[in-house]
């Protein structure tokens, strides 16, 4: 359940920030013809100002072209331009509509969050209802009430951080 949260907290920091840093691009996902790789192992990133990031593709330009459109479809609102192996990718204003964006995707990714909890949850139940005949049915539900407690207190813990993000997205 903590690994649900930290990976909440790390996506949040990583793609749901007003601010632009390079490390934004870092996890977005380029599929070559070796897989899907992340940005930053097939290029090097830079920060030219504060409105341009630098993508630099000269250790592997056959997958320029799929650098750009990974770029494109990573749903940050931005639109990369190409100049042989060097990226240029602008950073847009922000707006009130991207920062109204940013807080639907932060929503969309808790909830994903809430989904793989309840995933745990569920696995976690199945494994103590499967020691029934080793342990009493008191013991049993003393668990499985424990593991509920743990769920809710972490999703309660996922809304509040949602809430801490929200505020800071809208300002």
């Amino acid at each position: 359940m903590k690994s649900v949260m930290e990976a909440l907290k790390d996506n949040f920091n990583k793609t749901l920030n007003i601010r632009t840093s390079p490390g934004s691009l870092d996890q977005i996902t380029v599929v070559t013809a070796d897989g899907k790789l992340a940005l930053n192992q097939i290029s090097q990133i830079s920060m030219k100002s504060p409105q341009l990031i630098l993508v630099n593709m000269a250790s592997f330009p056959e997958c320029t072209a799929a650098a750009i459109k990974a770029i494109r479809e990573s749903g940050m609102n931005l639109n990369p331009e190409v100049e042989g192996t060097l990226i240029r990718v602008p950073i847009p204003k922000v707006t009130r509509e991207h920062r109204e964006m940013l807080v639907k995707l932060a929503k969309q990714n808790t909830n994903k969050a809430k989904d793989s909890l309840r995933r745990v949850r569920t696995n976690a139940m199945n494994k103590v209802k499967k020691c029934k005949d080793k342990v009493s049915e008191d013991t049993i539900r003393l668990v499985e009430k424990q593991i509920g407690q743990m769920a809710d207190d972490t999703i309660a813990e996922l809304d509040k951080y949602l809430a801490v993000k929200i505020k800071e997205l809208l300002g």
